[in-house]
């Protein structure tokens, strides 16, 4: 018996997507779309849950299983989601203001506890369904309709986040960059555990050029480094750049200079137990390339496997089989 394959198409549903004229969210959607199509769960095995947000409204436009909850409540919905039913594929698609303000503490726990989610953040930067006030990773000093002469926060790290709740899986992308998008997503479905994907938005109306450092297709390869497991930390539009341990720093070199060849160069290990290293490519900046691609993917326990095993122990070992079987075990009384 052959497998089913499944097309992008079968994972549309024909709904006009309602969403500002080159907004990055398009992108992340046939990402998504195609992603769901590699990985081959069927869309009745498939549930998309979302908060509050421009992103938040992705759940209409795939054809699948879907819930567009209310704010900050994503992670909670989804936990409830996957625990209930651990066989389903659940999605959460949130925005950089749904996940990490009102739902940050959802988050973090989600990650903690290891939950067998793919959490994609659509992070632009700013809350655009409610018309430009900064979001909790919008950078220092940035001005928007609630912070006019500039904010006085230093933003959140989705990385660093992810990191700092113990997280196992943590990868990050561009709207621009379609491939790179899609292989995260897949690899995403692929882990067993939470899964989070950083997806670096455009939002065109405001917070336009929200990630233009590292966006523009002419120096993309000079700005960012796309991660492969077990393959040297090379980048570049001329392959010609890469990474290397100085001290307890990473650095930025170039072949042939200083004579460094590519032995030098550091092997991405994304398995590495230890998420020192994957820390620091997850924060990198400044003089550094923005890390793409899966930065770590460890297995771990999972919490909706470890609570469904542990419901089958304890009913293997109980008289009552199910909550019928306990209330009917009780005292009971007729009455006429």
């Amino acid at each position: 018996m052959h497998a089913i394959t499944y097309k992008p198409q079968d994972f549309k549903n024909g709904q006009s997507v309602r969403w500002c004229p080159g907004c990055g969210d398009y992108a992340i959607l046939n990402s998504l779309q195609k992603a769901m199509a590699e990985v081959g769960v069927s869309p009745d095995e498939t549930v998309v849950v979302s908060g509050i947000g421009c992103s938040s409204r992705l759940p209409y436009y795939v054809n699948t299983y879907g819930m567009h909850t209310i704010h900050g409540r994503a992670s909670a919905i989804a936990t409830g989601v996957k625990t209930a039913n651990p066989k389903l594929s659940v999605w959460q698609i949130t925005g950089d203001g749904d996940c990490l303000a009102i739902g940050g503490n959802h988050f973090i726990h989600a990650v903690r506890r290891n939950i067998d989610l793919n959490i994609v953040i659509i992070n632009n930067e700013i809350y655009g369904l409610t018309k430009g006030q900064y979001s909790p990773t919008s950078r220092l000093g940035f001005v928007s309709k609630s912070s006019p002469y500039g904010t006085v926060e230093e933003p959140f790290r989705p990385a660093e986040l992810t990191f700092g709740a113990r997280g196992n899986f943590f990868a990050r992308t561009l709207d621009a960059d379609l491939k790179t998008s899609q292989e995260v997503m897949v690899a995403a479905a692929q882990h067993k555990g939470c899964s989070v994907v950083e997806a670096l938005v455009n939002c065109v109306i405001f917070n336009d050029g929200t990630h233009k450092d590292i966006a523009d297709k002419s120096f993309r390869a000079d700005r960012t480094i796309v991660l492969k497991h077990g393959s040297p930390m090379i980048y570049g539009q001329n392959q010609d750049k890469g990474l290397i341990i100085e001290g307890f720093n990473l650095k930025s070199v170039t072949l042939g200079e200083n004579g460094i060849t590519e032995k030098d160069i550091l092997i991405h290990d994304a398995k590495c137990i230890d998420p020192t290293l994957h820390f620091k490519l997850g924060n990198m900046k400044g003089d550094l390339p923005v890390a793409l691609g899966v930065i770590r993917d460890v297995d771990a326990l999972v919490y909706d496997q470890a609570v469904e095993k542990q419901i089958r122990t304890v009913q293997e070992k109980s008289k009552n089989k199910s909550l019928s079987d306990f209330l009917h075990s009780l005292e009971t009384w007729e009455i006429k």
